[in-house]
């Protein structure tokens, strides 16, 4: 039998700083082995044990709302070995690092089963502040800590510089790629731990944050602790560049930073959470990261997930807490992510056109679709002439290109992509991005290879798209009225896939393992479509009303608490820390 290190012990190293328990060794043993093989001695499922379980919590559920199969499964009274047990029972982990949740259908609960309607069923507070009320606010400073590629950077730069116009300083803190696109936006910046590309090309290579063989988990591990060490400083130190000092008022992160809650725990701060997938539990669909069939599964997919990252993590989120923080660790199994993120004190805003998504009805009024989230860059931009000439000389072009994310074949996929548009008929602009796409033998006059351009201005130049599913880039080609070829790599990207075919925009998703010829072609014929093109149009259109960053700032005040922790700094001139930020303009260059 092959040999395979423990999960948590691997993922966790020595956990000496920790209260150890008869419990913690359960854990400490757990790996995606060892869950696989304990799908295979439970058989299929222990369908009676689950069946019981589900349909306990469905008549619980009418006598108590927060009754649903996640709570029986993952209950925080039950010992970690219980909750292990169950988790190993419904949940297997694959070669790709993606979790499939299996629950007996015979169980499957209908909603008003589980108390949802009750749960939720008074009208949700939707009023958002007013501009005035906004604007009645003393300054505050706020760090924005994000943790992720280009595409989950770029929805907080346009929030931090709505932030900053209403007079207040920010900070936003992630990795040192993004230095310069952080400055030149107005923004102050501050360095966090963390390589994206190397966290790309470990997410693209497992599929998500769970590793598929012992061998990845050190790559991830170093990663996650870098960045976990790295937020407090973010949050407290002065900036790096001018020394000019910096003490958060209050915290908005998305969720990868890992630590972002227990730094705002020891600076008694608040903190809100936004993010461009969904992270807390529903009924309507699936975590992004999961396999899930049966619907009854949805819902507690969110809380496996959820445990299995914080079984990797939970020594560094403990180390760190007792050391850095002087707070005390947290024992029970779903403690970072589950108990903290998703805690219904902690308001939520998806980064998400409500028209692409709704908002799901078992979301209660701390959590918000605030729409997608534009910075726009276009205006801005210069086209190189011969691009310009190239788009003018024939029709449309078709866009192709995957933005940071490493392509394992480059070369094989730059032939498809080429045939492609051949059998097609079809021109086509291909991004070159991190994956090294393009190499071709010789020029095509059908095909244009570009490096990165502002995809508010290419999107509209263009008649379809076909991209790797970020949820950034699948706004853009939104708003651009582009038909949609989604070619997922890893996280939440077949979430957006599969909402792009269900809004009939685009043909299902084709995964980049499964990239063939037939399939882009299929893919292609599909987006040419006139009705498609039509029910891009149409949608396009109903974004048209919607303003995610206004929506977004008003969410995070309505949230915000009336009495501060502290008294918040003296005011400030409006744009002040972002102009002397800017190396390229204000006080540091040019005006």
């Amino acid at each position: 039998m092959e040999r395979s290190e423990p999960f948590h012990s691997a993922m966790a190293g020595s956990n000496s700083d920790v209260e150890d328990t008869e419990d913690e060794g359960i854990a400490s043993t757990l790996s995606v082995s060892n869950l696989r093989r304990a799908n295979s001695v439970h058989g299929k499922l222990r369908t009676a044990e689950i069946s019981e379980a589900l349909k306990r919590s469905q008549s619980e559920g009418r006598r108590q709302v927060t009754a649903d199969p996640a709570t029986q499964l993952l209950d925080d009274k039950a010992s970690v070995k219980k909750q292990l047990k169950m988790l190993s029972q419904v949940a297997t982990v694959k070669d790709d690092g993606s979790v499939v949740v299996e629950v007996p259908s015979s169980a499957e609960p209908e909603a008003h089963d589980l108390g949802l309607e009750d749960a939720h069923g008074e009208a949700v507070d939707e009023e958002l502040v007013e501009s005035a009320d906004i604007q009645s606010l003393p300054p505050l400073q706020i760090v924005i800590l994000i943790v992720g590629t280009r595409g989950d950077v770029q929805p907080f730069v346009s929030i931090g510089k709505r932030l900053q116009d209403y007079g207040h300083r920010v900070r936003l803190a992630t990795h040192g790629n993004f230095k310069d696109f952080v400055l030149t936006a107005g923004l102050e910046f501050y360095p966090l731990g963390g390589d994206p590309k190397v966290l790309a090309e470990y997410m693209v290579k497992n599929k998500g944050f769970l590793p598929s063989s012992p061998s990845e988990i050190p790559i991830q591990r170093k990663q996650i602790k870098e960045i976990i060490y790295s937020l407090l400083p973010a949050c407290k130190d002065p900036d790096v560049d001018s020394g000019i000092p910096f003490k958060a008022d209050a915290i908005i992160a998305n969720p990868p930073a890992y630590g972002h809650t227990h730094v705002a725990e020891a600076l008694k701060v608040p903190i809100h959470i936004f993010f461009t997938m969904p992270w807390t539990p529903t009924s309507e669909f699936p975590h992004p990261l999961s396999r899930v069939k049966q619907p009854a599964g949805y819902r507690i997919s969110y809380q496996i997930v959820d445990s299995m990252i914080w079984l990797g993590i939970r020594d560094m989120i403990n180390d760190f807490r007792k050391r850095k923080l002087k707070l005390r660790p947290i024992t029970f199994l779903s403690g970072t992510q589950g108990r903290h993120d998703t805690a219904s004190d902690v308001p939520h805003g998806y980064i998400w056109s409500p028209h692409l998504v709704p908002k799901p009805k078992d979301w209660g009024p701390k959590v918000d679709v605030v729409g997608f989230c534009f910075l726009d860059l276009a205006s801005n931009y210069e086209p190189p002439e011969s691009l310009l000439k190239w788009i003018e000389a024939g029709g449309k072009p078709i866009y192709v290109g995957f933005g940071s994310l490493p392509v394992q074949e480059p070369e094989k996929m730059t032939e498809i992509i080429v045939e492609a548009l051949e059998i097609t008929g079809q021109r086509g602009i291909i991004n070159r991005g991190w994956g090294g796409l393009g190499n071709l033998a010789e020029p095509k006059e059908h095909v244009y290879l570009l490096d990165n351009v502002p995809h508010d201005w290419l999107f509209l130049q263009c008649k379809a798209v076909v991209h790797h599913g970020g949820a950034g880039t699948t706004a853009a080609g939104l708003k651009a009225a582009c038909p949609t070829t989604v070619v997922p790599f890893f996280g939440d990207q077949p979430f957006w896939g599969d909402r792009v075919h269900a809004r009939g925009v685009g043909p299902p998703p084709i995964p980049v393992g499964q990239f063939t010829l037939s399939r882009l072609v299929d893919a292609i014929k599909f987006m040419l479509d006139e009705k498609v093109k039509e029910r891009a149009v149409e949608l396009a259109k109903a974004m048209e009303s919607e303003d995610g960053v206004t929506e977004a700032v008003k969410a995070f005040f309505k949230h915000f608490p009336s009495k501060l922790p502290h008294t918040p700094p003296s005011p400030v001139p409006s744009g002040f820390f972002g102009s002397c930020f800017n190396p390229v303009k204000g006080c540091l260059g040019n005006s």
